[in-house]
């Protein structure tokens, strides 16, 4: 199955886009970091070390090493003059090297409409389909949180892990938090129930009600 069939099939008229949230019925948004300082002199900060511990419990929560996956990277400032190779040197970190000729491209209409003034821009969609184990998910997640923070490895592209068995999807948008989407709210009640406490307040009853 590749992701257009599992969408359409799963997720009908869901387009893989922030906010995940709001634009689906089934989900929970995660706060991940708290009481943010202005400068951080290290990564070791306990706000930034706070953000990657939440991002990678409620990955590792959510998905087993033996579950088949998709990885996509949307980039929406793509460079088509740079050689396809050196684009996906955004993947090569976080991936085993035997699955880097296994990326998928496509190119779709710029995902946000709203900032293509003119119509011309496009977003570069690429998917790879592996097992949760062939992926550096700590690497990769703490690199998503890091793209407002100022420190390097960062992803300035939104990166979606879509689990076929859950049916779950599952997006770090930054290192304020984390939307957890699923098909039915079984899919998700356990880390609803052990991670309750990490609910983002402003979402939580509604949340909450779709649990009930």
């Amino acid at each position: 199955m590749n992701l257009n069939n599992f969408m359409h099939e799963n997720y009908p008229n869901l387009q893989l886009r922030p906010p995940l949230f709001y634009n689906w019925g089934i989900g929970i948004r995660f706060e991940l970091g708290l009481e943010k300082e202005w400068f951080f002199d290290s990564s070791n900060n306990l706000y930034v070390l706070g953000c990657y511990n939440r991002a990678i419990t409620l990955f590792e929560s959510l998905h087993s090493p033996t579950d088949d996956i998709f990885v996509v990277m949307d980039m929406n400032n793509f460079d088509v003059r740079k050689k396809l190779k050196r684009q996906l040197q955004n993947f090569s970190p976080y991936i085993k090297k035997s699955l880097f000729y296994s990326l998928k491209h496509q190119e779709l209409p710029f995902i946000f409409p709203e900032d293509d003034e003119d119509g011309t821009r496009k977003t570069n969609r690429f998917t790879l389909t592996c097992k949760t184990m062939d992926l550096n998910h700590v690497a990769l997640l703490k690199a998503v949180c890091n793209q407002d923070l100022g420190f390097n490895p960062s992803i300035s592209h939104n990166v979606y892990v879509i689990n076929i068995q859950k049916k779950t999807i599952f997006h770090t948008y930054d290192d304020r938090g984390c939307d957890v989407l699923a098909t039915s709210p079984a899919a998700i009640k356990e880390i609803y129930t052990k991670y309750s406490d990490w609910i983002l307040d402003y979402d939580r009853v509604e949340i909450d009600k779709l649990f009930e």
